[in-house]
């Protein structure tokens, strides 16, 4: 079974409960949760304790085998368990038995590649552990992948498109972000697209190749202007003017929202950095976390209550995070995929239970700025909807390679000069009530 909800919507509890429910009627004994990380474990954690589940890491089996014997369930990482499949396998089937759950926690993680045998390792590992489980539930926000790929905890479903017979998952379970938003469990989402021209030159030629950002539809002069849009280099660049306009919006928050914060998804450790320095020397204080940082799970936790203005990181937080107080993202990367986008951007729909009290319903939203880029205006509009995925096989994905959209056009060297600061292009979905909208 798939089960397709956003951020706030309760996946992680709704799992927990319906567990509960079957280990009472007698057809579960145990579960077992996967996650790509420790921190989004963490969260697993809080809420079985919440519920008196009694979860532990498999991964301190060695330690203390007797108490995990009389666990309700086990949570390991798709890294964790790979690394010591035959002994989980093993140790699986003499405590669970038949009456295993296995939930895949971001399931679209789990892409199988039929022609690929040793291709995505995680889909495999999963298929692996759980051939002998009596349900398979994957949790997921962003039901697609990037290359078309079908995933795990996922029911292939043949369905007639165009005159053809195509492949597609659909969820079993889907609530929309759209639902959610009306109903007060999540915040709506306000864009603010940062547009310009771009100018790029070549070395030793006078002549200039002009661009405007939201207009460019060639996709290989799109991606090179994202790529320079993102850069902070002048005064004049499109993510300095994208940066202050999010800093005057978190001002503006933090009139009602005393302990708002922002998030600015970087493109790399050393583009994180310069914007870091950036923001700390217009006096903001700025947390910043990477993957590379020991401490990374740490400070993201403390991050949910510190006093810091913002928080800088790459992909740390692009799922699972969850820090109700983050009002406003930036939207810094040259990673276009909706999934990526998506998963980024949600990380500003949580409401606290403490603010709910406070608020009306709707919520007041938060705010995302990012550059004017196509496609991710394209993904800002239909972000609280949801659309079959349609699975892809190589035949097809050669033919859409030999289309115009994917021309590569010429090679050009990224110095460009005079981005100019362009005009915001707002952009409320649908999903907003009419009262904002207005």
């Amino acid at each position: 079974m798939l089960v397709h909800a956003g951020p706030g919507a309760g996946k992680t509890l709704g799992a927990l409960l319906s567990f509960e429910a079957m280990q009472r009627g007698g057809g579960l004994t145990r579960f077992i949760v996967f996650c790509h990380r420790n921190s989004i474990l963490n969260q697993w954690h809080q809420a079985s304790k919440q519920l008196g589940l009694n979860l532990q890491d498999w991964e301190a089996f060695p330690e203390q085998p007797e108490i995990l014997k009389q666990a309700d369930g086990w949570a390991v990482t798709y890294q964790g368990a790979g690394l010591q499949l035959e002994t989980l396998i093993a140790e699986l089937k003499d405590w669970a038995g038949d009456g295993l759950l296995a939930i895949a926690d971001e399931a679209h993680h789990l892409g199988m590649n039929p022609d690929e045998p040793q291709g995505p390792a995680w889909g495999r590992t999963f298929l692996a552990l759980t051939g002998s489980s009596k349900i398979r539930l994957g949790l997921t926000g962003t039901p697609f992948r990037a290359d078309n790929l079908a995933f795990c905890a996922a029911r292939r479903v043949r369905v007639e498109a165009e005159g053809a017979l195509v492949e597609q998952i659909s969820p079993d379970l889907c609530v929309e972000p759209s639902e959610l938003i009306h109903a007060g469990d999540v915040r709506p989402l306000e864009f603010r697209f940062q547009d310009g021209w771009v100018e790029h030159s070549r070395p030793g030629q006078p002549d200039r190749d002009v661009s405007p950002l939201s207009a460019e539809v060639r996709e290989s002069w799109r991606a090179r202007n994202l790529r320079r849009a993102i850069r902070i280099s002048d005064s004049s660049s499109i993510a300095l003017q994208l940066l202050l306009r999010a800093r005057r919006q978190l001002k503006k928050v933090r009139r009602h929202h005393h302990d708002a914060a922002g998030l600015v998804i970087a493109r790399d450790i050393e583009h994180a950095g310069g914007i870091a320095q950036l923001l700390q020397e217009e006096g903001d204080r700025v947390e910043l976390v990477h993957s590379q940082d020991r401490d990374a799970s740490a400070r993201l936790a403390a991050f949910q209550t510190s006093k810091a203005d913002w928080l800088v990181s790459i992909d740390m937080c692009a799922e699972g995070f969850d820090a109700p107080r983050l009002r406003v993202v930036a939207y810094l990367t040259t990673v276009a995929t909706r999934s990526r986008f998506i998963q980024g951007i949600t990380r500003a729909v949580r409401i606290s239970t403490a603010r709910a009290s406070l608020e009306p319903v709707p919520r007041h939203p938060s705010y995302v700025f990012a550059p004017a880029d196509p496609l991710l205006m394209g993904h800002a509009r239909s972000w609280s909807k949801t659309e079959p995925y349609l699975i892809r096989d190589s035949e097809a994905k050669a033919e859409e390679n030999t289309t115009m959209g994917h021309w590569r056009g010429p090679s050009l060297p990224l110095e460009a000069v005079n981005d100019g600061a362009g005009a915001v292009i707002r952009l409320r979905t649908p999903n907003l009530p009419s009262f904002l909208q207005r």
